[in-house]
């Protein structure tokens, strides 16, 4: 089932939650609602599902205009973040409420309990449909929502924040295990979620919303590769940035150019965005920019350095390979592998990328 979303709006009060939206969700992908909280993907969410009214736009199921349908006539499956399962109801119970009580033509018991023991068989919980909630794991009863959400065989599955509740071991298994059931349901799914690294690794694609609008949408690779604005940048992975002047497609800092490449912002104030792995340490004045070490900490196989840059001591980051001897307050210069430029965050922000010269 395709999804379009046009021109959707949503207002609590004066704070507007959604601001004019634009979004096309294809048949059969799994496409992630990411943002900070307050940014409005929630809203999204249960607005695609009917729990919300919009203030103006419309939803598309397909072709049929579903912006002022129910809940129930939108025939979509619905996963909260906890669970929701009726705690006095056994696990075949839950599963088989939908079938039981939902507006679709009346099934036999034979015929629940088949369904209800295959979606069992799919969620991995095999022998547990005599078990009430309590008795489950919280990953357990998140598999148990989700099988209640597939058995009434809706036209869209809806995820919100299904795994927020859950320690990050077991949110790590349950992401490889809900996109292998994706890729075995072929359900259009959406899902919203605050995790970058759980949208990145599920989706196949991301849509970034922040204060109500929505940022950029792409596969994984291009929002981390090519972010379309400032807080894209700085939202998705690990970033820092720099204050810059941009003349003439050039950006400089402190008077020293930084790029022979061009940039795209238009003159002005600007800023670089800046992630770790693409800043290299070099031997002082031999790089773009000066800076000293003033921070250092281990990342997993890698060593972080915070590098303070420039009059005002501007703060940038730099992933080191273990076995580099550095220490704080060393000196050295900083080579940029890539950045991206953007005006100042005050103008419509534009990416320019630019590859800097590799020190000798």
């Amino acid at each position: 089932m395709e999804l379009k979303i046009r021109n959707l709006r949503k207002d609590y009060g004066n704070f507007p939650a959604l601001n004019g939206v634009n979004l096309d969700i294809r048949s059969g992908e799994l496409i992630a609602l990411l943002g900070p909280s307050g940014s409005g993907k929630t809203t999204l969410l249960r607005a695609i599902a009917g729990l919300e009214s919009p203030d103006g736009g419309q939803i598309f199921f397909g072709d049929n205009d579903a912006s002022r349908q129910s809940v129930q006539h939108r025939h979509v499956g619905f996963v909260f973040q906890h669970y929701a399962l009726f705690r006095h109801m056994k696990v075949l119970d839950n599963i088989a409420f939908g079938m039981r009580h939902g507006q679709g033509p009346k099934q036999s018991e034979a015929v629940i309990r088949k369904r209800v023991l295959e979606l069992l068989d799919l969620v991995q919980l095999n022998g547990l449909e005599g078990r009430y909630p309590a008795q489950l794991s919280g990953g357990q009863r998140q598999r148990v929502a989700l099988a209640r959400a597939l058995a009434i065989e809706p036209k869209v599955l809806l995820l919100d924040e299904p795994f927020g509740a859950l320690d990050a071991q077991v949110r790590k298994g349950l992401r490889r295990w809900l996109r292998q059931i994706h890729e075995e349901t072929g359900h259009t799914t959406v899902f919203v979620t605050h995790d970058q690294e759980e949208a990145m690794e599920l989706s196949d694609r991301v849509a970034v919303l922040h204060k109500g609008d929505l940022q950029q949408v792409g596969t994984p690779d291009e929002i981390y590769d090519s972010p379309a604005t400032p807080f894209v940048y700085a939202f998705i992975g690990d970033s820092t940035s720099l204050p810059v002047t941009i003349t003439n497609g050039a950006a400089t800092f402190e008077g020293a150019p930084l790029s022979v490449g061009r940039v795209d912002p238009p003159d002005g104030p600007g800023r670089i965005h800046i992630r770790p792995q693409d800043v290299t340490l070099v031997a002082a004045g031999q790089g773009v920019v000066d800076g000293r070490i003033i921070g250092l900490r281990r990342s997993g196989p890698y060593r972080r350095a915070d590098i303070a840059v420039g009059q005002h001591a501007h703060r940038i980051e730099a992933l080191l390979p273990p076995e580099l001897d550095v220490s704080i307050g060393d000196q050295f210069g900083l080579a940029f592998k890539r950045y991206a430029a953007f005006a100042d965050d005050r103008e419509p922000p534009k990416l320019g990328l630019a590859r800097e010269k590799q020190a000798a």
